[in-house]
């Protein structure tokens, strides 16, 4: 069968009554983001997961063969990575959301600017 991934999520979303605005704050991604995600045909594991956490919905339903690749993957790293410290990976995390969120700040007031200058 070929799933669209996007077409699910965007339906499931819309039939839980989350907004798009929400969506992204909870996200902390661009709504323009959510909306391109919700064309895809197919999307990451990591994305489906965190947007059935933000909207607090059970994608494994849906999806269960991604889930299931998942969870085995998952299983063999934490065999061979018992023993990692997690503080490198929260700051690296929290980098990257901290340097994406500039960027799209930066790129939403260069975007209004073009509007108003366009507008003359």
């Amino acid at each position: 069968m070929n799933l669209n991934v996007g077409r699910v999520i965007e339906h499931i979303v819309r039939e839980d009554h989350v907004g798009i605005s929400e969506l992204s704050r909870k996200l902390h991604v661009s709504r323009r983001t959510i909306y391109n995600w919700f064309n895809q045909k197919t999307l990451s594991y990591e994305i489906i997961y965190k947007i059935g956490k933000a909207i607090k919905h059970d994608f494994s339903k849906e999806f269960p063969d991604d889930f299931i690749a998942a969870n085995q993957e998952s299983k063999a790293n934490a065999v061979l990575f018992t023993d990692g410290d997690d503080h490198e990976d929260d700051a690296y995390t929290n980098s990257v959301n901290y340097w994406m969120n500039k960027y799209i700040s930066l790129l939403e007031k260069y975007n209004e600017l073009l509007r108003k200058t366009n507008n003359f």
